[in-house]
């Protein structure tokens, strides 16, 4: 039976976003804060994921081996480390999250049966590699405070209450809502970014954060007037609100996941980088729901 097992790694590193090429103003007009001259860090996480058959002792791999080969090839090198200058490759191609993930798959890849890494710069920016060449996926994480109630108005309170439980009360109710916001994309050879990160986190503060933050959703947003804001409704708005100006910042969007509450989230998966056939006939998002 084939088994996928995670390990996860830390390591500390700080890195700097500047292009020789480039002068000052350019640097500072594509990377912002991130240019200043002695570079900034991060506690970064990582997220090792495996693949393989049981064997003899019911294992995919020994993990005290797995540790170690993690520790030779990235963390004893990376950790405390000023990443333009650790390795070859991120004087080549700036040692972005997208592109630290990358790079790791590489010299982990000879040692390891990996399927996936994945590597946090912190709690609401991360991104996963799965060996693609240079595809990769950015995920952003933000918040949101609205109200909401669940009510169809075709039907008595009784009836809604049935179908949807004290969420049907007349006055509504509210949640802090955490979404996060995946993109898909090609790493740029030499900024090591699929996306302009502040113009995605603009993106979605535009389109999504700011409409929606403090707002009972049923009255302040017109697409709620006529469609019940359940988790799964919000979650494919977002997503049919975002797809075309992420598209413009040159990414696609792959996923959104909203969170409600700690019991509850849900996942619109929105890929349109598919074949041109498949990419035709997927007309409505993927929705999961839990």
């Amino acid at each position: 039976m084939k088994c996928i097992i995670n390990r996860r790694a830390q390591f500390s590193a700080s890195h700097r976003y500047w292009l020789p090429e480039l002068s000052e103003a350019q640097n500072i007009q594509q990377f912002g804060h991130c240019t200043r001259l002695h570079g900034h860090g991060h506690n970064y996480v990582l997220f090792i994921s495996l693949a393989g058959e049981l064997d003899e002792y019911g294992m995919v791999q020994n993990l005290s081996e797995v540790k170690q080969v993690i520790k030779q090839e990235v963390t004893s090198q990376l950790d405390y480390s000023y990443l333009n200058d650790v390795w070859l490759e991120f004087q080549e191609t700036l040692p972005t999250t997208e592109n630290i993930a990358r790079v790791i798959w590489q010299r982990l890849a000879p040692h390891l049966p990996l399927v996936r890494i994945q590597l946090f710069e912190h709690p609401e920016l991360w991104a996963d590699y799965l060996g693609n060449d240079m595809e990769a996926y950015l995920t952003v994480g933000t918040h949101f405070s609205a109200a909401h109630r669940l009510a169809l108005p075709n039907l008595s309170y009784e009836e809604n209450c049935n179908i949807y439980g004290k969420c049907a009360r007349p006055n509504g109710h509210g949640h802090n809502y955490h979404l996060e916001v995946t993109v898909k994309g090609e790493i740029d050879s030499r900024t090591g970014m699929i996306v302009d990160l502040v113009a995605l986190e603009q993106v979605v503060e535009d389109y999504v954060v700011e409409p929606f933050d403090h707002t009972f959703l049923n009255k302040d947003i017109p697409y709620f007037e006529q469609v019940v804001p359940t988790a799964e409704n919000i979650a494919i708005h977002i997503s049919n609100l975002l797809q075309q100006p992420i598209c413009e910042l040159g990414a696609a969007l792959y996923k959104v996941k909203l969170i409600e509450s700690p019991n509850n989230s849900c996942e619109v998966y929105c890929d349109q980088l598919a074949s041109n056939s498949v990419a035709s006939q997927q007309s409505e998002p993927i929705l999961m729901s839990f």
